[in-house]
């Protein structure tokens, strides 16, 4: 039972993500309506929805993977504590893959 209250308190915020991106990106959307750009509302409505939903689901996925890689990285370094390295490492790509989601929603706000 404990385990599952776990499992509940940790996948319900990473669920909430990619709504909170695509909450954000209407946001800037409606912001960024009272200026006049050549692209049209459209094109701006579709950038703001693809820049939260980068951000939103790499975040995800980044929480994801370093939910099971950093458990098992523990207990690959509680049984042989010369792997820390290569389980920093693993740790690590894993975090990255928020950041380039983060950039890439970034480059995608600017261009609106």
């Amino acid at each position: 039972m404990k385990n599952r209250m776990l499992i509940v308190l940790l996948l319900l915020p990473l669920a909430f993500l990619p709504l909170i991106g695509v909450a954000a990106a209407l946001s800037i959307s409606t912001l960024q309506a009272t200026t006049t750009t050549t692209t049209g509302p459209y094109n701006t409505l579709g950038l703001a929805i693809g820049a939260g939903l980068a951000i939103g689901l790499s975040g995800l996925g980044a929480g994801l993977a370093i939910s099971a890689a950093g458990s098992a990285a523990i207990s690959a370094l509680a049984e042989k504590p010369d792997t820390f390295f290569r389980s920093f490492l693993i740790v690590a790509l894993a975090e990255a893959l928020a950041i380039y989601g983060l950039i890439m929603g970034i480059l995608l706000w600017l261009k609106i």
